[in-house]
């Protein structure tokens, strides 16, 4: 393992749906194909597939191939009495252990096989409140410098591909200097 190697957490929960609904249904394992994404999801392709990117240029590369989200997220929401479990905010991958938010871009998440290569965070929409009255206001918020701070997961590309299941080990590797914090894509 390098100094820019380390391992970080697990694999919780993975998810996949191949129509454009807002949750993704729970699988056993999740087979990620490179450069395109999630075997058998909606998303999945070279070219974007969110349908707000696609009706402004279909001919985007899809930095979004694939969603992943922390559950310690889920234990943050549950204390603001909302109760969402793995999979409810369309995430392909639910992991524990690793700060997501706090990787910078161009980090590698090396889950077997499979290497997910960080692109950037998932920007939130206004789809959450219609899965849970006032969540987007939980995962979208303002910080105490205004500046608005997103916290529905992120986004990546599939560098190589593999099958991901949950228990899967997670490690991560970090760019080289200098770091460039997460923007939204």
């Amino acid at each position: 393992m390098t100094e820019n190697s380390r391992l970080a957490g697990e694999v919780v929960g993975v998810h996949l749906s191949p129509a454009h609904t807002f949750s993704k249904e729970s699988r056993d394992f999740i087979d990620l194909l490179e450069g395109l994404g999630v075997d058998g999801d909606a998303h999945c392709g070279v070219t974007v597939k969110h349908r707000s990117r696609v009706r402004a240029d279909a001919s985007q590369p899809n930095l979004r191939q694939v969603h992943l989200i922390h559950s310690e997220l889920f234990d943050f929401l549950s204390e603001a009495d909302f109760a969402v479990r793995s999979g409810d905010l369309g995430e392909n991958i639910t992991t524990r252990g690793i700060d997501l938010l706090g990787l910078p871009v161009g980090s590698r998440l090396v889950i077997g096989d499979a290497v997910i290569s960080v692109t950037g965070l998932r920007n939130p929409c206004q789809q959450i409140n219609g899965f849970m009255d006032g969540l987007l206001k939980q995962v979208v918020r303002t910080d105490d410098d205004g500046n608005l701070v997103r916290l529905a997961g992120i986004m990546g590309t599939v560098s190589r591909g593999g099958t991901v299941r949950p228990g899967d080990r997670i490690r991560v590797e970090l760019p080289p200097l200098p770091h460039h914090a997460l923007t939204r894509v």
